[in-house]
């Protein structure tokens, strides 16, 4: 027998457990110990020891004493509920502590507020059986009097050691996945970990979770190269190791990627918790006055045109007891209303499976495996045993969880925190008994919501639902993924005054701008109203006209060329009067793959792209990945800033093999001459010649005796500045202005809480779009546009007065495109430049075209 004794970890009243009013507590269902009353705020470890668990909302610490035995320490009562707030943790999992240091720090007066009770228990939770002989309670104690005295069986710390060495195993590897570890990895790695009886854990930068639920490993953060330690504990643990371990090392259903030019990454702090905050509320404001005019910048999520009436979507509430009715019975109820969503979910998997719907069908699979996370069943059934309704339990378990998503700070993952709440409200409905109620659409809804969930939209009518609008949401949620599969045009993360709009109300909702139109002018929705009812004809007219060469009035030759991202978008453009292609994206032929393509598989593909066009010129540009455009084969150094790290020309000149292949595969296209090249985002002369280089010796290796055009991409404030000098080596010149605007306006266009100010006709933007022109004009090279400003019929005169003679749109946009520069004569848009150019917004500059009439989406001469 082995004496352990612990010390008071708190100023405070001694209690016995019997008065705690909990009974799990006082039951002793989590063991034998005694309470605190506290009157000091900081909890302090009763002995030596590692820190076996802290708790996600910071309120609860578990120590193993050197001789096995685990002590549970639960600041306060119902605690958990605070989500973290008002706790400040002193230490990681796997920390070794000595008696008295400080664990945890508390804000008395909020838990005093906020929570059941200050009452802290202090529990023999685990290890080697221990029998308490010397308790002290009923008596006030100081942090670090002797508190309790127990006897442990066993050998003492040998015997425990021993214990541990024979069921607890631990290796270190190290996350080969380029994409970190994300929901699909995860959910791999929790299947690999679930059939073993021990408890598997992993351990990084200074934190740890459950290996057995994807939303605890997700939550990690973990990134390609970052080390991680696999843990277990249990009979079969040194097993359960090994497998997760190799799983892991095997890339968790991706290819696992080499790791020597990965980058080390500082560890957190053990302290460094993150916030686990909900995202903020938006502004209350009141809603639009009828009549009240107002145009909301957004996030396209799925682009299209819609003229329809605003029909709010409101939230079902769902009333949760403040109490339960005991444990047994909610915990029955949970299951059932899990068992209820998961059946429904089945459906929808098998459904989508029959339709061939595979983006709804991985969206539903991944709620399916959400359903059975055992960290968030495990959190909801501790509640529920400590007296909680099953409807508050899955509310705080699911809302830790998105919390916890949100606070890594990656874009992506806060979007997935939304399948979280889309699953809590399925579940809290079916705890009440409901079903979600159908929606019954008007015809030509358009949907405007704070957020809309996956399950919400996919119930939703999609013949009469003609879009929608949320202030909340990102461009690749799975919401977002979902719209773009229905053909819906969509808007997200449009801020509070999407809440204004009134229900009923009229909108023009332009998603391929990023525009909502709330209660437009009468004059000029009746308008529209009409345009629409004769586009058809109109359309038909410019599409009869497209086929020509774009000549404007004063006899200005404009070439109007397409973005091409596979063989079929080609076909599209000349269909819509394409004169060429003034950017072929080769990304479709890396992307989505586990190898890079080989020659003969480049070259085919740019054939069939360089036929479909029947001899029009194909510009193509060289692979452009990195930044938010990473390949699993192509492994990169981590990067704090990718998007200003390797990507374009840089990866090319890095990795010369894959450029100089591409660079043969579009040499052997024919006829010879049909193709142009094109170089992503050059910043220096030098890496034009480079490339300039790489191609004459191509050339000449393959007897390709004609030179090749070889331009280069402007979407730098660099490259825009020093165009004269990039044309004494490059053919011309190509403005990518989705770049070129974000690096402009240092607004990552990935953000949407950014996107409302992200405007390629801001004057900064235009002004650099112009010095491109008059650089490449000084050695007789033509420029173009190829980002998405090209494809708005609004800003082509703008574009030509600014210099440019060669626009690469979008198919759709082509006719229109045409039709609005032939009427034009050189001198007007010049003028027109000028003007733009002095103004002080990008506001002020679409205020301009207005009044020009050149605007398109709601005038009376749009086409």
């Amino acid at each position: 027998m082995t004496r352990l004794i612990l010390l008071a970890p708190l100023d405070g009243w001694a209690t016995p457990l019997d008065e705690v009013p909990d009974p799990v507590f006082a039951q002793r269902m989590m063991g034998e110990g005694l309470a605190l009353d506290p009157t000091g705020a900081t909890l302090r470890a009763p002995c030596d020891g590692v820190v076996l668990t802290v708790h996600r909302a910071r309120h609860a610490v578990t120590l193993r004493a050197d001789c096995g035995v685990e002590i549970l320490m639960h600041v306060g009562l119902e605690t958990v509920a605070l989500g973290g707030r008002g706790f400040t943790v002193h230490v990681a999992e796997g920390a070794l502590v000595r008696a008295g240091d400080a664990l945890i720090d508390f804000d008395m007066d909020l838990l005093a507020r906020e929570a059941k009770s200050l009452l802290t228990p202090l529990i023999i939770a685990g290890g080697p059986a221990a029998t308490v002989v010397e308790a002290r309670t009923g008596t006030p104690v100081r942090a670090g009097e002797v508190l309790l005295t127990l006897l442990v069986q066993g050998d003492g710390a040998a015997s425990a050691a021993a214990g541990e060495r024979t069921q607890s195993a631990e290796q270190s590897v190290v996350l080969p996945l380029v994409h970190g570890l994300h929901a699909r990895p995860s959910a791999v790695l929790a299947a690999a970990a679930k059939p073993y009886a021990a408890a598997v854990f992993l351990a990084a930068q200074g934190r740890r979770a459950n290996a057995k639920s994807a939303v605890a490993a997700m939550s990690l953060g973990l990134r390609h190269g970052d080390a991680l330690t696999v843990l277990a504990e249990g009979e079969d643990a040194a097993a359960a190791v090994a497998a997760v371990a190799a799983a892991i090392s095997a890339g968790l259903g991706e290819t696992p990627v080499a790791l020597a030019e990965a980058l080390p990454v500082p560890s957190l702090p053990s302290a460094a918790v993150p916030p686990h905050d909900e995202p903020p509320a938006l502004e209350a404001q009141p809603p639009f006055a009828p009549g009240e005019t107002a145009v909301i910048r957004a996030v396209t999520a799925a682009p299209g045109l819609a003229l329809g009436r605003a029909f709010r979507l409101q939230e079902e509430e769902v009333e949760v007891p403040a109490g339960g009715l005991g444990a047994d019975a909610e915990q029955a109820a949970l299951a059932a209303a899990l068992d209820r969503v998961r059946t429904r979910l089945a459906a929808a998997v098998a459904h989508a499976e029959e339709t061939r719907q595979t983006q709804r069908r991985d969206i539903f699979q991944a709620h399916l495996a959400i359903l059975d996370d055992p960290d968030l069943l495990d959190e909801a059934q501790a509640a529920i045993t400590g007296g909680e309704a099953a409807g508050s339990a899955w509310r705080a378990a699911t809302d830790r969880s998105a919390a916890a998503l949100r606070a890594l700070g990656n874009p992506r993952m806060a979007e997935r925190a939304a399948d979280l709440i889309d699953l809590r409200r399925q579940v809290m409905l079916a705890l009440a008994g409901r079903e979600p109620q159908p929606v019954i659409l008007p015809q030509g809804a358009i949907l405007v919501a704070e957020e809309l969930m996956p399950s919400q939209l996919s119930n939703l009518d999609a013949g009469r639902l003609a879009g929608f609008c949320t202030a909340r949401g990102g461009p690749t949620s799975h919401v977002a993924i979902l719209a773009a599969s229905m053909g819906v045009p969509a808007l997200v993360a449009g801020g509070a005054a999407v809440l204004r709009i009134p229900d009923d109300a009229p909108l023009i909702l332009d998603a391929d701008r990023g525009l909502l139109h709330v209660q437009p002018p009468a004059d000029d929705l009746a308008k529209l109203e009409r345009e629409t009812a004769r586009r058809k004809v109109v359309a038909e007219a410019n599409l009869k006209a497209a086929a020509a060469d774009c000549v404007m009035a004063d006899g200005t030759r404009i070439e109007v060329y397409t973005n091409v991202g596979k063989v079929a978008d080609a076909v599209k453009g000349v269909a819509k009067g394409a004169e060429g292609c003034g950017l072929l994206r080769t990304e479709f032929l890396f992307l989505d793959r586990q190898t890079a393509p080989d020659e003969d598989e480049q070259a085919a593909q740019y054939q069939a792209v360089a036929t479909a066009l029947q001899g029009r010129p194909l510009i193509i540009r060289t692979l452009d990945v990195g930044g938010d455009k990473p390949l699993p084969y192509l492994p990169l150094p981590r990067e704090e800033n990718p998007i200003l790290g390797l990507r374009g020309v840089r990866i090319g000149l890095r990795r010369p093999e894959i450029l100089r292949t591409q660079l043969r595969a579009i040499l052997r296209v024919r006829p010879v001459g049909q193709c142009r090249i094109m170089v992503p985002m050059v910043a220096t002369l030098d890496e034009v010649r480079a490339v300039r280089d790489m191609l004459d010796h191509e050339r000449e290796a393959l007897g390709h005796a004609p030179p090749v055009q070889l331009g280069v991409m402007v979407e730098t404030p660099a490259a825009a500045v020093t165009a004269d000098q990039l044309a004494t080596e490059a053919d011309f010149l190509s403005i990518g202005t989705n770049d070129l605007t974000q690096y402009v306006l240092a607004m990552d266009r990935g953000n949407p809480d950014l996107a409302a100010r992200l405007d390629a006709l801001h004057p900064a933007v235009l002004r650099l779009i112009r010095q491109t022109a008059e650089g490449a004009a000084r050695h007789g090279r033509w420029v173009g546009v190829c980002g998405a400003l090209a494809s708005d019929p609004a800003a082509a005169p703008l574009l030509v007065g600014l210099g440019v003679t060669e626009l690469s749109a979008t198919p759709p946009t082509i006719p229109d495109i045409k039709a609005a520069l032939r009427p034009l004569d050189k001198a007007a848009c010049v003028a027109l430049a000028t003007e733009a150019l002095a103004q002080e917004s990008a506001a002020a500059v679409r205020s301009l075209l207005a009044r020009a009439g050149l605007a398109v989406a709601i005038t009376e001469g749009a086409a």
